[in-house]
């Protein structure tokens, strides 16, 4: 099964995380199982030293899976030092238990995406350098002749609407690759 594969893309600070932490909970209410991939440019470990699994991974594991009966994760070092490979990264989750996969990031990537935009940033829009992006979510006056659907930035009820339209249809891209 293909699985329909879209995109945040904004720049630091726009808020991103914050809109999908009211976004997700809507679309989980309409029985939409999500997928979350989110990149980040920061050195990150979600492991604490002092930990087994830690201890064990900086030991030498290169794979660490730390399961209990409600969660379980897997780190993996991957010894590079660029960017992931959203692909790569797609292929990891389960597509069997998912109905859509949500990305934070990768805003260079070619594959759907909404445009998060706040007006007090400053920061250039991304949409016209970026066929790929299917919507425009701002907080206050859009750009001239924006030729997308226009979505309030602060209106979580109504982008997680779009989101289930879009996937109702979006032709998905999952088993595809990304450039």
């Amino acid at each position: 099964m293909k699985l329909p594969v879209l995109g945040f893309a904004a720049y630091s600070g726009t808020g991103k995380t914050f809109l999908l932490k009211k976004v997700l909970p809507l679309l989980r209410e309409q029985g939409v199982r999500v997928g979350m991939i989110k990149h980040t440019h920061h050195d990150f470990d979600i492991d604490q030293p002092g930990k087994d699994s830690y201890e064990l991974r900086k030991a030498g594991a290169s794979q660490m899976l730390v399961a209990s009966g409600r969660r379980w994760a897997l780190m993996v070092e991957t010894g590079g030092s660029g960017d992931p490979d959203l692909q790569a990264m797609i292929n990891q989750l389960d597509h069997s238990k998912l109905d859509l996969i949500l990305v934070e990031g990768f805003k260079h990537v070619a594959f759907p995406k909404i445009e998060l935009h706040r007006n007090q940033l400053e920061k250039p829009l991304i949409y016209p350098d970026d066929p790929t992006i299917v919507a425009f979510a701002c907080d206050g006056e859009p750009p001239a002749d924006l030729p997308l659907p226009l979505l309030d930035l602060n209106d979580a009820q109504q982008i997680a609407g779009f989101i289930s339209d879009w996937m109702a249809q979006s032709r998905p891209v999952a088993s595809g690759t990304f450039s």
